[in-house]
């Protein structure tokens, strides 16, 4: 992984007990998975000389296109401003439609077999610098993350209360505030650090991070094309798991959920595309969907009823898993 020196940061000595030692490690293991998510993907965690930094973000500036000054470009617009209708598959959305190309990552439990050809969407970063960062803990609380204060936070990044960014910022935190459906647990994570102490709240053990990963043939690479899967899919043995997805809002911010009373197998699922060497993509089956509601956009596109049949799905290049250290 390229080192970076962060213009700004946070800086851990690397003299320390045996506790603050293991989020260093974590820290580490986050950095490297998130510059394998993509080639030439940024550091988000770099060498600060005597210690090991977390990028920090300037105050944000609108962008005339609309979207957010530190989110990357994809197919179709700025990536903050997409991100929504790929999110809201993961959080029991009812308004999606099976027209939208997002949908295409839902798949039947038996379509795991070598030589399956799926059309999959799979979203890509065109530049990587200008996605979002993630921010220390002290500057991300020190920033309000509540729709009671989106006027205050809309101000502080000076985005206009009509536009986009707007709106893709008050959908965060309502969906962040949402109650999560029975048998689940959910929260917002807008720092490594929360993210960290959240999982092993839950997990009450160690944990390590696992992530989707693609070798791009080129730069054009299309979002939404057909894979097939090429080897054997591989069960990740986790007793439980959390996903954890990206949100659009001017730095990062992962909504992150765990099926408490049904079963989830995880899976790593090699895929090969036209345009893509080879996809190392992560998987989620969910045995037990009879809690859903049945306007899920998953059923349409499988066209099941819920607790008829898993609903499996694929993670982006950008969402982190993180199961029980073995």
């Amino acid at each position: 992984m390229k080192k970076t020196r962060a213009l700004t940061s946070l800086q851990i000595g690397l003299t320390m007990a045996s506790p603050l030692a293991r989020w260093i490690f974590l820290f580490l293991q986050i950095s490297l998975l998130l510059g394998l998510l993509e080639a030439g993907a940024r550091s988000v965690i770099g060498d600060g000389g005597d210690g090991v930094g977390i990028q920090m973000i300037p105050r944000r500036q609108p962008r005339d296109d609309g979207g957010f000054s530190t989110h990357a470009e994809k197919e179709g617009g700025p990536i903050g401003m997409d991100d929504p209708k790929t999110m809201k598959h993961h959080m029991h959305d009812h308004d999606s439609n099976t027209d939208d190309p997002s949908v295409h990552i839902f798949f039947n439990l038996e379509d795991l077999m070598v030589g399956k050809r799926m059309l999959l969407y799979f979203p890509h970063k065109t530049d990587p610098s200008r996605t979002p960062r993630l921010l220390p803990r002290e500057e991300a609380e020190s920033i309000p993350f509540t729709s009671t204060k989106l006027s205050s936070i809309l101000s502080f990044f000076s985005f206009p209360d009509d536009s986009r960014q707007a709106r893709a910022m008050a959908n965060t935190l309502h969906q962040c505030e949402l109650e999560p459906i029975k048998g689940e647990l959910k929260f917002c994570a807008t720092s490594m650090e929360e993210m960290l102490d959240r999982t092993h709240q839950i997990f009450a053990t160690e944990s390590r991070a696992l992530a989707t990963t693609y070798i791009p043939m080129k730069k054009t690479t299309k979002a939404l094309q057909n894979y097939t899967v090429l080897e054997t899919p591989k069960q990740i043995e986790a007793r439980r798991m959390i996903g954890c997805h990206t949100m659009p809002y001017p730095y990062a911010v992962y909504y992150c959920h765990i099926q408490l009373q049904s079963e989830t197998r995880l899976f790593q699922v090699a895929l090969g595309g036209a345009e893509v060497d080879r996809i190392d993509a992560l998987a989620a089956c969910h045995m037990d969907t009879s809690r859903w509601d049945r306007d899920h956009v998953s059923f349409k596109v499988l066209h099941i009823e819920p607790g008829s049949a898993p609903v499996c799905h694929f993670f982006p290049v950008d969402n982190l898993v993180w199961v029980p250290r073995q």
